[in-house]
């Protein structure tokens, strides 16, 4: 690993003076990731207060974002480590220099121009002390088919036991009320999250056991119960083309790494109550539910959320050797 320090401490400075981005790229289409910086420093945030992690990226990608953005505090990584633990040292170093609030931005996602997100999501943390996590309503981009914009991705998520351990709250619902109004939630996607310092230094970061996925229903939880608030701003937005590095929407390497880690979940965190709940709504429709995938022509998918339970239960873990090609026959 290597890192690059172009920023200075910014230790007592106000909150939004103080916000530090964090930016994980792992063979991110560049144009996605300059679509991405690009609104951290349209919505306020200077390149020097913008840490991107690279995870051994091999599609020029890395090179492309250092041309554009040369001021960028970064980390260079010589191989994927995951998000979690990615996400991790750049929040790291972020505090170093004195953050006091770190929001973690996905690099297929962007912030709107010209309508504030942070600056709306700052004040949201500075009116009440003890929450500790905010988040925008995030929706589907807008040039995405049927109703684009105007469909959300997520306003926060509950965690339910049932199928895949949480809910997406208002997936692919129409943009509107209620989802633009503000809630607690049991957590905020990692996709667009921003958290207070005393958070981090609190509750910690990322398991970065998790490689992908579940790492960010699983902090959430921990802030909840160290009793810091978690809440969806859902007056402001931001657009999230859901990446297609581990399969996108339901494919097979995702599909087995959100069963894997909820099984690793539900062994750190499940209470007897959830356990019956998960076992009987994700584990015992796991054959009905690969039969109906399988008439769909998504079998593979369901075959490998089948496998991640099973690997889970066995104690095995998320590895970047685990989801290279050819690794599963359920992933080419």
């Amino acid at each position: 690993m290597s890192a690059h320090r172009n920023s200075e401490s910014v230790a007592g400075a106000g909150l939004f003076d103080g916000l530090f981005a964090v930016v994980v790229n792992w063979n991110g289409e560049l144009a996605d990731n300059l679509r991405c910086l690009a609104s951290l420093v349209a919505d306020g945030v200077p390149e020097e207060r913008i840490c991107v992690v690279d995870n051994g990226s091999d599609n020029g990608s890395r090179e492309g974002i250092d041309a554009a953005h040369p001021r960028l505090l970064r980390i260079d990584n010589g191989a994927n480590l995951g998000f979690g633990e990615a996400a991790n040292q750049g929040a790291r170093l972020a505090l170093e220099h004195g953050a006091r609030a770190v929001v973690f931005i996905n690099n297929d996602l962007w912030l709107p121009m010209g309508e504030g997100t942070l600056r709306v999501l700052v004040e949201a943390l500075e009116s009440d002390p003890r929450l500790g996590m905010v988040g925008p309503r995030v929706l589907f981009p807008p040039d995405e088919g049927e109703g684009g914009a105007t469909r959300v991705w997520c306003a926060g998520g509950r965690l339910d036991f049932r199928q895949n351990l949480s809910t997406l709250l208002g997936n692919g619902q129409p943009d509107g009320p209620p989802w633009t109004e503000t809630r607690d939630v049991d957590y905020i996607v990692g996709c667009s999250v921003l958290v207070r310092r005393e958070v981090l230094e609190e509750v910690g970061l990322f398991r970065s056991r998790y490689f992908a996925y579940v790492e960010d229903v699983e902090l959430g939880l921990r802030a909840r119960e160290a009793g810091w608030g978690v809440r969806v701003v859902g007056a402001v937005r931001a657009f999230h083309a859901p990446s297609s590095a581990t399969g996108g929407g339901y494919g097979a390497r995702r599909k087995w790494m959100q069963a894997l880690n909820s099984v690793h979940f539900m062994r750190e965190h499940g209470t007897p109550g959830g356990w019956v709940s998960f076992l009987a709504f994700d584990v015992a429709t796991l054959l009905p539910l690969i039969l109906w995938r399988s008439l769909r022509g998504e079998g593979r998918p369901a075959l490998a959320k089948a496998k991640g339970l099973w690997d889970g239960l066995r104690g095995r873990e998320v590895t970047a050797e685990a989801l290279r090609p050819g690794a599963s026959r359920l992933w080419p």
